[in-house]
Order: structure tokens, then sequence, then C-alpha cells
């Protein structure tokens, strides 16, 4: 049985802030958020908007993902989430 992994960028509501974040339960950590059970940077910036996400069966490629993104530019960022969500609308509604 393999069990999925995702790397996934929230933004708040102007798109002007980014989080990168793993999970094991995309849908249940995007909740999280948006209802600010996270305490930290995403309940201070409003950081709720599921923007974008990756999924792999690895842990480990999860991770090595996540640092790889957050090392990035930010326009490098905004053209990753561009290519999957050009219009940056709110993935989570999907689920």
């Amino acid at each position: 049985m393999s069990k999925n992994y995702y790397v996934y960028i929230l933004t708040n509501n102007t798109n002007t802030v980014l989080y990168i974040g793993v999970t094991n339960d995309l849908t249940r950590r995007a909740w999280e958020h948006r209802e600010k059970k996270s305490k930290g940077f995403t309940e201070k910036y409003n950081v709720r908007k599921l923007v974008y996400f990756e999924q792999t069966e690895s842990v480990e490629a999860a991770l090595i993902r996540e640092k790889q993104l957050k090392n990035w530019k930010r326009a490098w960022k905004e053209k990753l989430v561009e290519e999957m969500n050009p219009d940056w609308k709110d993935l989570y509604k999907q689920f």
C-alpha cells in the first residue's frame, strides 16, 4: 500500500505572501491552515489559500522538494504556481 505526500504552496488573499509546506494529508493540512489551527507564520499573515501542490509517494522526495522550493527566488515560485493555476484560484475548493 503506497502513501502519498504533498508539497504545497499557500498564499494570502492578495497573493503577497507565500508559504511552502509538506504533508501526508493535503485536505486536512489545508483545512488546518484555513481554520488557523497552525499557530505561527500562516496565522500571523493570514495564509490560507492553497494555490499549488505536487504529489509523491516518497516522504524523502517531498522533503527534498520542499527545501528546493524554499530556496527558489520568488519569481520562480510564482511561475511554478502560474503553470498549474494561472488565476491563483483556491485549489482547496476542489477537495
